[in-house]
């Protein structure tokens, strides 16, 4: 009886405007608490073979989950292990999560959903390990994909028509981290993955573009790398290299910044320095996810 309650109230909560019969958000009920404990334990399980075998079993459920009629409508709040991120139009959302290899590799899982009444999904592949070459100029499509894990999504106007800014996180390597500003787009109603609309202008050298943002830096430090509501700009840390203490070089904030600035363009056009002053400590990057103190268990 209690269970029934609970699963009243979290419907109670999902039902403004869905258009998902009640025998369906029943279920896909069932399927979030399914997938929450699944997504838990690919972050969280100790065992290799137990974050794996977690990993395919979510994709199996999500993809299950998905496939009821508007499902786009439920919103999937219980799954905290995973990024769900939506356009202001909620014309889609994009959904990413992490799988920790070992201590150098991580994979990245995604998928694409577009707002219909049946099933339209795009599945993101990640191929970030065989890569090779200026990955900020490369253009990928969905089952070549550059993964991460994206905490930010912001839509702008371009000259091609809209497209969006998508700031993602890879946890790449034991000593080095990275952080990557993509730009979501859609081709013949496929998604894509870079675009030029990052352009750098120097006296001594020809303008450029970049189709997308990567930053690498050490995993003793943070980085930030986001849009900044207040400065309307993105921001993130300029980096310098130096020795570590691991005995190569690694790229550390020096306490100044950079940014890119939206110009009628529609282009983002980059400021090498923000502030003339240095700040003593650089500014936290914001949370991947947000700010949670306890677990899906209510642990802390």
């Amino acid at each position: 009886r209690q269970r029934q309650m609970c699963i009243r109230d979290r419907l109670t909560a999902q039902k403004d405007k869905s258009l998902l019969s009640v025998a369906d958000q029943e279920s896909l009920v069932l399927y979030e608490d399914t997938l929450a404990l699944l997504a838990y334990a690919i972050v969280n399980d100790s065992l290799p073979e137990h974050r794996f075998g977690a990993c395919r079993a979510f994709i199996l459920k999500l993809k299950t989950a998905l496939k009821k009629d508007y499902s786009f409508d439920y919103k999937f709040d219980r799954i905290k292990s995973a990024s769900i991120l939506y356009p202001p139009d909620s014309s889609f959302r994009l959904i990413t999560w992490q799988l920790y290899v070992d201590k150098d590799e991580y994979r990245y899982y995604g998928a694409i959903q577009m707002k219909a009444k049946e099933l339209q999904l795009f599945p993101l592949i990640d191929r970030s390990f065989e890569l090779e070459g200026n990955l900020e100029q490369m253009v990928f499509e969905g089952k070549k994909w550059y993964g991460a894990l994206y905490y930010n999504m912001k839509e702008v106007n371009g000259p091609n028509g809209k497209y969006y800014l998508v700031f993602g996180y890879d946890g790449f390597e034991f000593f080095n981290k990275r952080k990557v500003l993509d730009v979501l787009h859609f081709k013949n109603g496929q998604p894509a993955f870079g675009a030029p609309v990052f352009v750098h202008e120097a006296e001594n050298r020809p303008t450029y573009t970049k189709n997308r943002i990567m930053m690498q830096y050490s995993a003793e430090v943070g980085a930030k790398l986001n849009y900044d509501e207040a400065y309307e700009r993105v921001m993130l840390d300029h980096l310098i290299s130096m020795p570590s203490p691991h005995g190569d070089v690694a790229n550390y904030p020096d306490g100044s910044y950079e940014a890119y600035e939206l110009k009628k363009d529609g282009l983002w056009h980059h400021v090498s320095k923000v502030f003339h002053q240095v700040q003593d400590k650089p500014l936290l990057p914001d949370p991947i996810l947000d700010s949670r103190t306890k677990d899906i268990f209510g642990k802390n």
